[in-house]
Parts: structure tokens; C-alpha cells; sequence
């Protein structure tokens, strides 16, 4: 068994991965403070949670963009596992190029998404991230990750619109079935919902038009499904994608069994 992990800005995502295939999926909220025997304490719940034993796990391999996190997060992993994790960064083999101007500063995040997209689903394609910022990369057919547009999520788009109101209230981030809203509320919701859905599809487009032809889109995160629903344009809806990246990163970069354990 595989444990791989996303630590986000605000979510930290845990994956466990039999075979390849995702067996259990938790997430718990990014705290920079956090100890290493707290992240191995709640590891140890997931581990249970999913029906796996300590001894199960092969390997553990993180992508993170909140560096502060990392060392009480490895120390976590170490202390339960007794394995050294693979960080995704430079050096690590993803099986694409990184054809960026400056990839080093690409994250990792975006790095396990584009590996998953190209080693699944081919080029040219464009990935969508629907998490905490909005997130759009673009893998040529040769497996170089070329180019990519970064936006507010809808999420964080939200919560900046009511919190700088006075009187405008939160709502839920749904599909509202119609941009007729009657009252405030409901017109917030479509208000959001349908120009966040626009701007997508524009984006889309313009991708399109800028590289030559249409690329496969694939659409993951949180709100992933939701907007894939709404919009012809978004050919796949995968929210284990980033799962699934981290797991090819690890198999690409697999240590010999001697030096997997400490």
C-alpha cells in the first residue's frame, strides 16, 4: 500500500493506494502548527479508518506548497511508518518536462496533476484544479507541461464577496438550476455559480485558440465534479487525480527495498 499526500494552503489531503486504485481518502484542515506526533496520531486513524495495517505500507510520497508544514509532517511519517517519504520537487522523475520558465518554482501540486493527466489520459490536455485558487495547466502532446493560467477558486471567490459586504449572506456553493434569482440569496448563488462556470469556459477556450486546437480537459478538486456538470467543454471529472500523480511519481522514483525503511 501507497500513502500519498497533498498538503494544500488550507486542506491537507491523505490518499491510501492499493494497486494503484484509491482505497480511502481523508482530509484534514492545514495547521502550521501542528507537532509530529499529531500528524502521526491522525495518520494512524486513516490507517484504521481504511482498514490497513502499519506493515501494509510500502511507501509514503507528499506534495506540498506550505513548507512550514513539511518538517513536523515528515517527522510524523517516520515516526509511524519508519519511512523516509519522497518529496515531489526538483530532481524527482515525473515522466513529463517541465517546460516553464522557471520550473522550479512550479508547485508540486501542479507538478502531480500534470504527471497523472499526461500518464492517463495523453496530450495535448488541460487540467483543471478546482481548489483554493483555480488552477489550469496545459500538457502538449509530447509530455511537456508548456503553459498555465492561475485564478481565485470559487471557494475563495465566495468568501470574499460576503465577507466584504455587510449584509450579503454566505450561501452553499451549488448549482442553483436557473440565473433568475428571486431574493438575495439565490442571487448571489447564480450570480457565482454561472460566472465562475463563464469564466471557466472561456478560459477554456482561449487555451484552445492560443495552442491550436482543443485539448482534452480534465477537471479535478474539490468543485471538480460540480462545474464538469454544468459544461460540455470538460471532457473528465477525476478527483483522485493528484492521488493518482503521486502515485506514478513514487513508482518512477521507487527506492530499493533495503532503503525504504529506516
Amino acid at each position: 500500500m501507497l500513502v500519498a499526500v497533498d498538503i494544500g494552503n488550507t486542506k491537507i489531503a491523505v490518499g491510501f493506494l492499493d494497486g494503484g486504485t484509491v482505497v480511502g481518502k481523508y482530509r484534514i484542515t492545514t495547521d502550521g502548527g501542528g507537532s509530529s506526533d499529531e500528524y502521526a496520531l491522525k495518520l494512524r486513524r486513516f490507517l484504521a479508518m481504511t482498514g490497513a495495517r502499519r506493515q501494509d505500507v510500502e511507501g509514503v510520497v507528499v506534495s506540498s506548497v506550505v513548507p512550514k508544514v513539511m518538517h513536523a509532517f515528515r517527522g510524523g511519517v517516520v515516526k509511524l511508518f519508519g519511512i523516509e517519504p519522497l518529496v515531489v520537487g526538483p530532481g524527482v522523475r515525473t515522466g513529463i518536462n517541465i517546460a516553464l520558465a522557471n520550473p522550479r518554482a512550479v508547485g508540486a501540486d501542479r507538478v502531480a496533476d500534470a504527471t497523472a493527466a499526461w500518464h492517463l489520459y495523453g496530450g495535448p490536455t488541460l487540467v483543471i484544479d478546482f481548489g483554493t485558487a483555480t488552477t489550469y495547466d496545459y500538457i502538449d502532446g509530447r509530455g511537456s507541461f508548456r503553459a498555465g493560467a492561475i485564478n481565485v477558486g470559487f471557494q475563495t471567490a465566495a468568501d470574499a464577496l460576503t465577507g466584504a459586504t455587510a449584509q450579503l449572506p454566505d450561501v452553499e456553493l451549488a448549482d442553483p438550476g436557473t440565473v433568475l434569482g428571486t431574493d438575495t440569496r439565490a442571487a448571489i448563488q447564480a450570480g457565482l455559480f454561472y460566472g465562475f462556470v463563464g469564466g471557466v469556459e472561456h478560459t477554456i477556450r482561449r487555451f484552445a485558440d492560443e495552442t491550436g486546437s482543443m485539448p482534452r480537459v480534465v477537471a479535478t478538486g474539490g468543485l471538480g465534479r460540480l462545474v464538469h456538470r454544468e459544461t460540455d467543454l470538460i471532457d473528465v471529472a477525476d478527483p483522485d487525480l493528484i492521488m493518482k500523480g503521486l502515485a506514478i511519481i513514487h513508482a518512477l522514483n521507487r527506492p530499493s527495498p533495503a532503503a525504504r525503511r529506516s
